[in-house]
């Protein structure tokens, strides 16, 4: 009987996605063991480990030591916790979890901009809190006629759109380079800001997006500006973000990423125009299950010596 073929399961990125894995394949748990046990588990791997699987938001310095690691099938679409110039030197092929989660996202996109403009999470406290009964409490703001500057117009900016439409609100979009689209394209990330009403950031983490949205990009948003970030923590200058907060130089964020995941600063978690989410945006059961189904099926296609699903180019 065929030996089932090693399988180095990185960090514990999704439980009932690594227990399908350990079903199929040998695995062998790094994130379990200490330090020197790892470089000690690597040493024995050598040569007959070829495939590791990760959360795409963090990986394990000791795994690049595998010289026979030839795939890292990774569960998430954002790869900045995988140094992807590295991989290329060691000729480690990178595949992600792409498309299948881009609903998803963008609804909670959606949640974000209605639970900021029409200030959702207070009026709940403030029908719990008894005091609708001694006075009125302040209006939010409505979005039909409304700009929506979206930050990174890909597959999830794509499905907000789709979700924005409906409800009336005009689309303009910063990129690198200008799409095939009929939305207004600003080549600026502080133009765009400027003609915006709620700015929502969907940019990728990594060295060239870290700190993109800055004072000067939330200033130009604006004091009646709502700024909403369900990319990537790392592409905002937080510290900026909460100065502006504060002073209400901006009016309101929606905010489902950050910095430190999952530390949020605590000036953060003091503001009351503030929605603030523990990075859900694809925690759903069926999207994290497809994520799963992906992983699965690019390890399949690696040990079949068939061409990967979702490669990362």
């Amino acid at each position: 009987m065929e030996s089932r073929p090693d399988v180095l399961v990185v960090n514990n990125f999704h439980p009932p996605t690594v227990s399908r894995i350990d079903k199929i394949y040998r695995t062998h748990h790094l994130w379990k063991l200490s330090s020197e046990s790892q470089i000690a588990l690597i040493t024995q791997l050598e040569g007959q480990c070829k495939a590791a699987v990760t959360g795409s938001w963090a990986f394990n310095e000791a795994a690049y030591k595998l010289e026979s690691l030839s795939l890292i099938s990774a569960f998430g679409v954002g790869i900045d916790g995988i140094d992807i110039n590295r991989t290329k030197e060691q000729h480690i092929r990178v595949t992600n979890t792409p498309d299948v989660l881009n609903d998803d996202v963008a609804d909670i996109a959606l949640a974000l901009i209605l639970a900021t403009s029409r200030n959702i999470i207070n009026a709940d406290r403030y029908a719990r809190s008894g005091l609708w009964e001694q006075s009125s409490m302040h209006y939010g703001s409505g979005l039909a006629g409304k700009t929506l500057g979206i930050v990174g117009l890909g597959r999830i900016g794509q499905a907000v759109v789709e979700r924005a439409l409906p409800l009336k609100l005009k689309i303009a979009y910063h990129n690198r380079n200008k799409k095939d689209a009929p939305h207004k394209y600003f080549t600026s990330l502080i133009e765009l800001a400027k003609h915006s009403d709620i700015l929502l950031c969907v940019l990728p983490g990594g060295h060239e997006t870290e700190k993109s949205i800055n004072s000067e990009v939330l200033k130009a948003l604006g004091p009646k500006g709502i700024f909403i970030n369900i990319g990537r923590g790392t592409s905002v200058d937080e510290d900026c973000l909460i100065e502006l907060l504060s002073s209400k130089q901006i009016a309101a964020a929606g905010l489902d990423v950050y910095a430190t995941e999952p530390s949020i600063p605590r000036a953060l978690r003091e503001l009351e125009n503030v929605v603030l989410l523990p990075h859900i945006g694809s925690a759903t059961v069926e999207t994290r299950k497809a994520m799963g189904d992906l992983v699965l099926k690019n390890l399949e296609a690696f040990f079949s010596k068939k061409r990967l699903v979702s490669e990362v180019k």
